[in-house]
């Protein structure tokens, strides 16, 4: 089953009690808090804050957009502890991660071990407190590409990806990669730029291509989130209305 959500840092401007009316005014199902702004790692009272406040409405935590990077860490980063802190006190099922920072062209073969090694610790790690990790479906990233994508997960067989159309692919080029990720697929992220990252549209534009997309992800077993991830303007009335367009595509599905 489908399930209409939003992400939160589509409106990193607003504030959290914000995002939630307007999820609720769009009649969606989940929010997944983002960890740059909205749920920060290291402030568990702030992520209780917005479990409360969005279980009260109603709605539910899909996941933690967390931007945990699979790479040494720093000073100036939060270690994985409180990453995995911060879901568990947001109730949030899963935790979205980044695999690296660099395409596995320029990444050395070390430090993709590295990466496997930090991947295979994190993902024990949630998997002790029945939370889920997914990796984003990212350039300058080892999940760049479905394949590299598809021979990471084959090798820590306890993570999952997430997918969403990338900019200036045809159609058939996203079925494809969505096809080819789809025995680890959590949950997918909805918007619809075309044909570049600076040609962002309303949701019913993309019509055909989500069509398409939302036909095989319904084919797939068990539930996830299809959330709507930035629109048009960043504006508020556009996502009402991108939001009232995806309801209607996936209630084919119900």
């Amino acid at each position: 089953m489908l399930h209409a959500g939003l992400v939160s840092i589509t409106f990193r401007q607003l504030e959290p009690a914000r995002i939630v009316a307007l999820a609720q005014e769009a009649r969606l199902t989940s929010i997944e808090w983002g960890g740059d702004v909205h749920a920060p790692p290291c402030d568990e009272r702030r992520a209780r804050q917005l479990a409360t406040m969005t279980c009260d409405a109603g709605l539910q935590v899909s996941a933690y957009g967390s931007y945990y990077r699979l790479r040494e860490e720093t000073e100036e980063e939060a270690p994985f502890e409180a990453v995995l802190a911060t879901a568990l006190a947001l109730g949030a099922p899963l935790i979205r991660v980044w695999a690296g920072a660099a395409g596995p062209d320029a990444t050395p073969p070390e430090e993709r071990e590295r990466i496997v090694e930090r991947a295979r610790r994190v993902c024990a790690m949630a998997n002790a407190e029945q939370v889920g990790v997914a990796f984003e479906f990212h350039r300058n990233t080892l999940t760049e590409t479905s394949a590299m994508a598809s021979h990471l997960l084959q090798e820590l067989a306890a993570a999952t990806v997430y997918w969403q159309p990338r900019n200036g692919w045809l159609p058939q080029e996203n079925l494809l990669a969505l096809d080819a990720v789809s025995p680890w697929l959590g949950n997918a992220h909805c918007f619809h730029w075309w044909p570049t990252a600076r040609d962002r549209l309303a949701l019913r534009a993309g019509q055909r291509h989500w069509r398409l997309y939302l036909d095989r992800l319904a084919t797939l077993p068990g539930e996830r989130h299809v959330s709507l991830e930035f629109v048009q303007d960043n504006s508020p009335e556009q996502f009402l209305r991108d939001a009232a367009t995806l309801r209607a595509w996936l209630a084919r599905y119900a």
